[in-house]
Order: structure tokens, then sequence, then C-alpha cells
């Protein structure tokens, strides 16, 4: 029976963290030199309807390395749902190819991908959730702190798709979640409650950032207006401006905290150059880490 990654929520602990102890492998045998193949032959055909310099390339060279193939669909080669029905892209997809990643905005097509393929779907991205960024945050924690329990991470920003895979990953292994946002941005309902529900991770909101960064050991951040928001940004920046990591607001966290940050940044508005440049930023880390843990991810699926 296929397995498919399209939200944390669906897996257990074990399951991530097997996927972290075969990420290690894979990136010591790349910095090694080792020859690693497990997909020898095998493709993977890569939907995006939003672009990403850091997606495609992560995939596109994993698969390589892994010794597959991948194939690139820009928005412009398909319109899911509009040119051609999504289950029937998924249908036709399993009888060419050994597994699908797909980065998109409706969070359905990507149910719907899942749900009529006979390959593993990969979520690369919705509006709703970025699995494969989080585990790739996770497993960069855990290199610099030593662990991915027992830790205060604070999300200054929207309750976006990358808090709502934060809080799906808090519901599995206990550490201290907290997302600072303003009134009007808390992430959705059912994903806290469910988060919530399995009583495993301590998550909060918060709407006071010098209050949300006491202690933390972890600062992370993202962009305040998101692909598909432009029209908003004005407002946004209002609105989000005190929650500007800053020399000022991180002075509140613990000494020898970690800075994080998805990418692209926009620097000076969400972030300043003093912070994401730091010596206490591993943004650069976490990036190289979506190379490592996505093959881990290939290898698991469609090994």
């Amino acid at each position: 029976m296929k397995t498919d990654f399209i939200s944390i929520a669906d897996h257990s602990r074990e399951w991530i963290e097997n996927i972290f102890e075969l990420a290690a492998e894979i990136k010591v045998k790349l910095k090694n030199g080792e020859a690693y193949q497990p997909l020898k032959g095998k493709s993977l055909v890569m939907i995006f309807q939003k672009p990403s310099a850091r997606t495609r390339v992560s995939f596109e060279l994993g698969m390589w390395q892994l010794g597959g193939y991948a194939i690139y669909l820009a928005p412009s080669d398909i319109q899911m749902g509009k040119r051609e029905a999504t289950k029937d892209i998924a249908r036709l997809f399993s009888r060419y190819n050994d597994g699908i990643m797909a980065r998109l905005f409706d969070h359905k097509d990507m149910i719907d991908l899942a749900k009529y393929a006979d390959i593993p779907v990969i979520n690369g991205l919705t509006d709703l959730l970025h699995p494969c960024q989080i585990m790739a945050d996770l497993f960069t924690i855990k290199e610099h702190l030593g662990r991915i329990t027992d830790f205060k991470i604070v999300f200054l920003g929207d309750g976006n798709n990358v808090a709502h895979s934060w809080i799906n990953i808090a519901g599995k292994i206990p550490f201290h979640f907290v997302l600072s946002c303003p009134g009007g941005y808390e992430p959705r309902r059912e994903i806290l409650d469910a988060a919530r529900a399995e009583n495993v991770g301590k998550i909060e909101i918060i709407h006071d950032p010098y209050e949300a960064v006491k202690g933390a050991d972890v600062l992370y951040t993202d962009v305040w207006a998101s692909m598909g928001q432009e029209e908003e940004q004005a407002k946004r920046d209002r609105d989000f401006r005190n929650h500007q990591v800053n020399t000022r607001l991180v002075s509140n966290a613990k000494p020898g905290y970690k800075f994080m940050h998805c990418l692209p940044a926009h620097r000076g508005s969400e972030v300043t150059d003093e912070v994401i440049d730091s010596s206490n930023s591993i943004v650069f880390d976490e990036a190289e880490n979506r190379l490592h843990v996505q093959k881990a991810i290939m290898v698991t699926l469609m090994g």
C-alpha cells in the first residue's frame, strides 16, 4: 500500500524520527562522496503552481543524487483543475512515474492528487501546509540543540501554512511552540484543536512578541505576505511591524538562541540584516537540510 506525505499530522513520531535518522545518514554519505542511489531508474514528476527556487532545486537535485530523474512542470505547463481535472492528472502520471511532488495553492487539489494517484504524493507546499519545510527545520534544530524535544520555539508572524505545519509537529513531539501574531492572524482553529488534543507538545498563541520570546531557544519568522497575498502587503506591513525580528526583540530570548527563516526573506521587513546575518542565524543550514530530509522522504516513500 502506498504512503503519501501530505501532512505531518498523518504520521507518527516514530516515522518522523526514522526520516531524521535516514536524512542524517544520507547527509554523511553525500559529504563523504559516497554513491547512494536507491531510486536508480525511478522518476518524480514535479507540479509547480507556485514557483520556488529552493523546492525545485532540492527535489530535482535530490532525485538525481539518488539515481532517479525529476521532471519539472511549470505553472504554464499544467493548469490542474482548469485545463484538466486533478483526478485525471493523478491517474495519468501514475502510469508514467514513481512519485509526484506538487507545490499548489489549494490544499484540496493536493488531497485529490493523493486520492486518485497510485503512486506516492509529496506535499511541496499548499496554502494550508508546508510539511517538508518543517521536517527540515526540526532536523536542523536537532543538529544544533542535540534534541527534538524540550525546547521553546517562537514563530513570529502570520498563522500561515508554515505555522500550521509547526503546530502539526508539536502535536507529535513534546516541545513548546509559541505563535506570536497580531489579532486576526491566528492559525486555523481545527488545526490548533487537533494538535492540542494529542496532548504532546505545549502550543500557545500570544499577541505580544516581547512576552512571547522570553526564554526562547529558537526564533522563527516568515514573510508577512505570502505568494497570492501581494494586494495585502501594505496592510500586513502595518499590522506586523511590532513583530519584526530585530536586535531589540531578540535580546529577550535566551543567550545563544538560534534564528530561523524558511526563505526567501524580505530583509528590513520581518527581519533585519543584523539578525539574519548574525552568528545566531542558522537559516542556510536549514535551507541545505531541505535537500537531505526530502531525499529521506523520497527514499522512504518511493524506495
